[in-house]
């Protein structure tokens, strides 16, 4: 859920930001309902996944998290990619972080046309919570990583229960490394269209 990346690296504008957040979180016919504006974004999104999944450097980050973890290496990632993001905002952006978050709840939260009611409760959840201006800190990754096991159980009833908060370890045993891999491989992201 590297959603502050995508809303950073799409157009600077609501239909486009919103299809980089509801790529994840509206699937099927509900997806066809969306305008073709957050559709773009949409497809941006997952030009972004798909970019971000087959690299090298990206890969050499999923290396590194433990064996237990690694089924779920992609999202841990994407997760601490973003916190990393949020460290070093100022690298990536003029306008301050909390100015960016502010902006982008503000106008997700005003949006005149009707979004599906699951993006809504998470729109309305992430900006109580401040999702993503949390990223900046190792709590705010620990609370990414409770909402995301929560998830993950959900997606596989019946089965053992996921917990990926013990992997906040492999953020910290290799902090050092994976910010390096983060910032080597962020400004590549900028020329996707």
């Amino acid at each position: 859920m590297n959603w502050l990346a995508h809303l950073l690296l799409s157009k600077p504008d609501i239909e486009s930001r919103l299809g980089n957040l509801l790529a994840d979180l509206v699937k099927g016919a509900e997806r066809e309902k969306l305008n073709a504006q957050i559709k773009q974004g949409i497809k941006h999104h997952q030009l972004i996944d798909a970019f971000t999944d087959s690299h090298l450097i990206v890969h050499r980050s999923k290396q590194r998290i433990n064996s237990v973890y690694r089924r779920f290496a992609g999202i841990l990632i994407d997760g601490f990619y973003d916190h990393f993001l949020a460290k070093n905002w100022y690298i990536y952006s003029s306008q301050p972080l909390d100015n960016f978050t502010t902006e982008i709840y503000e106008s997700f939260l005003a949006y005149p046309e009707p979004l599906p009611n699951y993006a809504n409760q998470v729109i309305t959840q992430m900006a109580k919570e401040d999702w993503l201006g949390r990223y900046r800190n190792l709590e705010g990754i620990e609370y990414l990583l409770i909402r995301l096991s929560n998830r993950l159980s959900q997606r596989f009833k019946n089965k053992t229960e996921i917990r990926l908060e013990p992997a906040i370890k492999e953020l910290t045993d290799n902090y050092i490394d994976l910010e390096n891999d983060f910032l080597e491989f962020f400004p590549l992201l900028k020329d996707i269209k």
